[in-house]
Protein backbone atom coordinates (compact mmCIF):
# COMPACT_ATOMS: atom_id res chain seq x y z
CA UNK A 1 0.00 0.00 0.00
CA UNK A 2 1.10 3.75 -1.49
CA UNK A 3 1.61 5.68 2.09
CA UNK A 4 -0.04 8.95 2.09
CA UNK A 5 1.93 11.96 0.99
CA UNK A 6 1.38 14.92 3.46
CA UNK A 7 -0.41 18.28 2.39
CA UNK A 8 0.75 21.54 2.31
CA UNK A 9 -2.07 24.27 1.85
CA UNK A 10 -0.10 27.56 0.33
CA UNK A 11 -2.45 30.58 0.26
CA UNK A 12 -2.28 33.03 -3.14
CA UNK A 13 -2.25 36.86 -1.75
CA UNK A 14 1.34 37.88 -0.52
CA UNK A 15 2.54 34.08 -0.82
CA UNK A 16 2.74 33.19 -4.76
CA UNK A 17 1.18 36.36 -5.72
CA UNK A 18 2.60 39.64 -5.44
CA UNK A 19 0.20 42.22 -4.11
CA UNK A 20 2.48 44.54 -2.50
CA UNK A 21 3.82 45.06 -6.01
CA UNK A 22 0.71 45.66 -7.57
CA UNK A 23 -0.63 48.06 -4.95
CA UNK A 24 2.53 49.99 -4.86
CA UNK A 25 2.61 49.49 -8.97
CA UNK A 26 -1.53 51.12 -9.23
CA UNK A 27 -0.68 53.18 -6.24
CA UNK A 28 1.85 55.40 -8.01
CA UNK A 29 0.03 55.54 -11.47
CA UNK A 30 -3.36 56.69 -10.35
CA UNK A 31 -1.72 59.03 -7.25
CA UNK A 32 2.01 59.74 -8.86
CA UNK A 33 3.60 58.89 -5.04
CA UNK A 34 6.01 55.85 -4.86
CA UNK A 35 5.80 54.22 -2.19
CA UNK A 36 8.81 51.27 -1.33
CA UNK A 37 8.35 47.76 -0.11
CA UNK A 38 10.26 49.08 2.89
CA UNK A 39 7.92 51.90 3.65
CA UNK A 40 5.43 48.95 4.03
CA UNK A 41 6.79 47.53 7.09
CA UNK A 42 5.20 46.83 10.13
CA UNK A 43 1.89 48.43 8.52
CA UNK A 44 -0.97 46.51 7.23
CA UNK A 45 -1.18 47.25 3.38
CA UNK A 46 -3.69 49.99 3.03
CA UNK A 47 -2.23 52.19 5.97
CA UNK A 48 1.20 51.92 4.47
CA UNK A 49 -0.62 54.59 1.78
CA UNK A 50 -1.28 58.11 2.43
CA UNK A 51 -5.08 57.45 0.78
CA UNK A 52 -6.12 54.21 2.67
CA UNK A 53 -9.51 54.29 0.55
CA UNK A 54 -7.44 54.16 -2.35
CA UNK A 55 -6.23 51.04 -1.70
CA UNK A 56 -8.99 49.35 -0.57
CA UNK A 57 -10.71 50.30 -4.03
CA UNK A 58 -8.14 48.77 -5.87
CA UNK A 59 -9.14 45.39 -4.24
CA UNK A 60 -12.68 46.20 -5.26
CA UNK A 61 -11.66 46.95 -8.99
CA UNK A 62 -11.96 44.53 -11.86
CA UNK A 63 -8.65 43.39 -13.14
CA UNK A 64 -6.61 43.90 -9.98
CA UNK A 65 -6.67 39.89 -9.12
CA UNK A 66 -6.09 38.83 -12.24
CA UNK A 67 -3.35 41.11 -12.71
CA UNK A 68 -1.02 40.21 -10.29
CA UNK A 69 2.45 39.74 -10.66
CA UNK A 70 3.76 35.97 -9.47
CA UNK A 71 6.01 35.63 -6.51
CA UNK A 72 9.60 34.83 -7.74
CA UNK A 73 10.32 31.09 -8.28
CA UNK A 74 7.06 30.21 -6.77
CA UNK A 75 5.81 28.39 -9.88
CA UNK A 76 8.75 26.37 -10.04
CA UNK A 77 9.15 25.26 -6.31
CA UNK A 78 5.39 24.65 -6.13
CA UNK A 79 5.84 22.01 -9.00
CA UNK A 80 8.84 20.53 -6.87
CA UNK A 81 6.89 20.55 -3.67
CA UNK A 82 4.09 18.20 -6.05
CA UNK A 83 6.43 15.37 -6.48
CA UNK A 84 6.25 15.28 -2.47
CA UNK A 85 3.35 16.75 -1.30
CA UNK A 86 -0.41 17.01 -2.29
CA UNK A 87 -0.69 20.98 -2.78
CA UNK A 88 -3.94 23.31 -2.27
CA UNK A 89 -4.25 26.55 -2.79
CA UNK A 90 -5.97 28.05 -0.58
CA UNK A 91 -7.42 31.56 -0.67
CA UNK A 92 -9.78 33.87 1.72
CA UNK A 93 -11.65 35.00 -1.92
CA UNK A 94 -14.91 35.57 -0.26
CA UNK A 95 -13.54 38.93 1.34
CA UNK A 96 -13.47 40.00 -1.70
CA UNK A 97 -16.01 38.41 -3.78
CA UNK A 98 -15.36 40.09 -7.03
CA UNK A 99 -11.56 38.21 -6.98
CA UNK A 100 -13.32 34.40 -6.77
CA UNK A 101 -13.00 34.36 -10.85
CA UNK A 102 -9.83 36.40 -11.31
CA UNK A 103 -8.27 34.52 -8.69
CA UNK A 104 -9.88 31.25 -11.00
CA UNK A 105 -8.13 32.15 -13.97
CA UNK A 106 -4.87 33.57 -12.54
CA UNK A 107 -4.24 30.31 -10.99
CA UNK A 108 -5.25 28.28 -14.86
CA UNK A 109 -2.55 30.87 -16.08
CA UNK A 110 0.54 30.85 -13.96
CA UNK A 111 -0.15 27.39 -12.13
CA UNK A 112 -1.91 25.39 -14.72
CA UNK A 113 -0.42 22.18 -13.62
CA UNK A 114 -2.72 22.32 -10.05
CA UNK A 115 -6.23 20.71 -9.95
CA UNK A 116 -9.26 22.64 -10.03
CA UNK A 117 -9.65 19.90 -7.12
CA UNK A 118 -6.69 21.37 -5.39
CA UNK A 119 -7.89 24.63 -5.53
CA UNK A 120 -9.92 25.90 -1.83
CA UNK A 121 -11.51 29.39 -1.80
CA UNK A 122 -13.16 30.20 1.41
CA UNK A 123 -13.80 32.90 4.05
CA UNK A 124 -12.57 31.50 6.81
CA UNK A 125 -9.25 29.24 6.85
CA UNK A 126 -9.41 28.05 10.12
CA UNK A 127 -11.57 24.95 8.35
CA UNK A 128 -8.13 24.13 6.59
CA UNK A 129 -6.71 20.96 8.17
CA UNK A 130 -3.25 20.08 6.67
CA UNK A 131 0.22 19.66 7.63
CA UNK A 132 1.43 22.48 6.35
CA UNK A 133 0.20 25.96 5.84
CA UNK A 134 2.71 28.74 3.67
CA UNK A 135 0.22 31.93 5.07
CA UNK A 136 1.23 35.82 5.19
CA UNK A 137 -1.67 36.65 7.50
CA UNK A 138 -1.23 35.83 11.14
CA UNK A 139 -5.22 35.36 11.48
CA UNK A 140 -4.81 32.15 9.33
CA UNK A 141 -1.25 30.68 10.64
CA UNK A 142 -2.38 31.16 14.34
CA UNK A 143 -5.25 28.94 13.42
CA UNK A 144 -3.18 26.30 11.57
CA UNK A 145 -4.15 22.47 12.94
CA UNK A 146 -0.54 22.09 11.39
CA UNK A 147 2.78 23.37 11.12
CA UNK A 148 2.45 27.19 10.19
CA UNK A 149 4.54 28.51 8.14
CA UNK A 150 4.56 32.79 7.78
CA UNK A 151 5.59 33.85 4.34
CA UNK A 152 7.16 37.36 4.95
CA UNK A 153 6.00 40.52 3.92
CA UNK A 154 5.62 43.85 5.42
CA UNK A 155 2.83 43.74 7.39
CA UNK A 156 3.73 40.72 9.12
CA UNK A 157 7.30 41.67 9.99
CA UNK A 158 7.19 42.51 13.79
CA UNK A 159 5.65 39.04 14.25
CA UNK A 160 7.81 35.88 15.29
CA UNK A 161 5.61 33.25 17.13
CA UNK A 162 5.52 31.40 14.00
CA UNK A 163 8.73 29.98 11.47
CA UNK A 164 9.23 32.73 8.75
CA UNK A 165 10.16 32.35 5.24
CA UNK A 166 11.55 35.23 3.28
CA UNK A 167 11.01 33.35 -0.46
CA UNK A 168 10.04 30.49 -2.76
CA UNK A 169 13.98 29.60 -2.38
CA UNK A 170 13.81 29.18 1.24
CA UNK A 171 10.89 27.30 0.81
CA UNK A 172 12.75 24.59 -1.43
CA UNK A 173 15.54 24.95 1.57
CA UNK A 174 12.96 24.55 4.26
CA UNK A 175 11.13 21.56 2.61
CA UNK A 176 14.20 19.54 1.65
CA UNK A 177 15.38 19.56 4.70
CA UNK A 178 12.12 18.45 5.92
CA UNK A 179 12.38 15.85 3.60
CA UNK A 180 15.94 14.67 4.58
CA UNK A 181 14.91 14.81 8.58
CA UNK A 182 11.96 12.33 7.78
CA UNK A 183 14.44 10.45 5.53
CA UNK A 184 17.01 10.31 7.87
CA UNK A 185 14.08 9.16 11.03
CA UNK A 186 12.83 6.59 8.84
CA UNK A 187 16.21 4.87 8.39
Amino acid sequence: MKNKKETIAIDMDGVIADVEAQLIDWYHRDHGILISREDMIGKPEPEAFPDREAVLKFLQTPGFFRTLPVMPNAVEVVKELMNDYDVYIVTAAMEFPLSLYEKYEWLQEHFPFISWKNIIMCGDKSIIDTDYLIDDHIKNLDFCKGRPIMFNAGHNSSIDHHQRVHSWDEVRDLFSNIRNLSQSEAI
